[in-house]
């Protein structure tokens, strides 16, 4: 197989030294070129990372964020993930078309991982083994470390003229710059931030004369009950006074209140004609014997 390579190469190399006018370069030799180096290989099963060596993790669509490093003459996994990416500390190695060595930090995105089939050019220095294929290519593990992660997939971008879009960036837009003014009209965003709220201070105006004028009456009604309470307690405390000193009987009608057993004679005698004794009872007469 080695041997069909390096005569494949020199035959290449014999038709590019001939004159131009004898071989052209046509799209037909083009191809023929490619067909040349072209060799068909078998894309490896994919194995679980170790840190012994290049393991494959699969065929991909697209190389993710590898860079191209060199074409590799007589490349094969080992030579291009282990003496090449490993060797300059990628945790990530990867071919296309055979001879090509790109190294890496992360795995392309797991969503660009496709049928082996797509990977079928085989190695340079071990046609068997499928290093990649045209556009398509074998991703290796180093072995450098067991924790490498995939790339993460490109953001799809919205375009900007759709009308989903413009309605999506316009409504904000418009419940922040719109707003409505006391009148009812419609004002900027810059006037209503420079201009005071006169809605909200004729609310409070309002609501404070409500509330001043609800405290004044309240207090009137206050004084005004206690001061009718004050009349009350004087009122009974006079009552009480008058009634605990007591006020004399006056006479109705002309009703005499002398006591009927007392002499009507002294009854009706001043009290400055002379004194009573006390040891006599002046409510009857008494007769006396005199000698005439």
């Amino acid at each position: 197989m080695k041997s069909m390579v390096l005569i494949a190469a020199a035959a290449v190399a014999f038709a590019d030294a001939l004159p131009g006018s004898f071989m052209s370069v046509t799209p037909e030799r083009k191809h023929a070129e490619v067909a040349a180096r072209y060799i068909k290989g078998v894309q490896q099963p994919i194995e679980s990372p170790n840190l012994s060596g290049s393991t494959i993790q699969g065929c991909f669509k697209s190389a993710g964020k590898l860079k191209f490093k060199e074409i590799i003459e007589y490349n094969t996994i080992g030579s291009c993930g282990n003496d090449l990416c490993r060797a300059q500390g990628f945790e990530v190695g990867g071919t296309t078309g055979g001879n090509q060595c790109w190294c890496g930090h992360k795995y392309p995105p797991k969503e660009d991982l496709v049928d082996p089939k797509n990977c079928d050019a085989g190695c340079t220095g071990f046609g068997d083994h499928a290093c990649g294929g045209i556009d398509f290519w074998t991703i290796y593990h180093t072995g450098i470390t067991l924790s490498v992660k995939y790339e993460d997939p490109p953001k799809k971008s919205t375009s900007s003229g759709s009308p989903k879009a413009t309605q999506t960036e316009s409504s904000p837009q418009e419940t922040v710059v719109v707003t409505a003014s006391p009148t009812g009209e419609p004002e900027s965003e810059e006037g209503s931030s420079s201009s005071p709220n006169v809605a909200g201070i004729a609310a409070g105006v309002v609501v404070g004369v409500v509330v001043l004028a609800a405290i004044m009456g309240g207090g009137y009604l206050y004084m005004r009950r206690k001061r009718n309470q004050e009349i009350e307690e004087e009122h009974r405390r006079n009552a009480a006074v008058n009634a605990f000193i007591g006020k004399p009987p006056r006479s109705s009608g002309g009703t005499s209140t002398t006591d009927s057993r007392m002499d009507p004679v002294m009854a009706h005698r001043r009290m400055s004609d002379g004194s009573i004794a006390d040891n006599q009872d002046y409510s009857r007469r008494i007769l006396r014997v005199t000698n005439a």
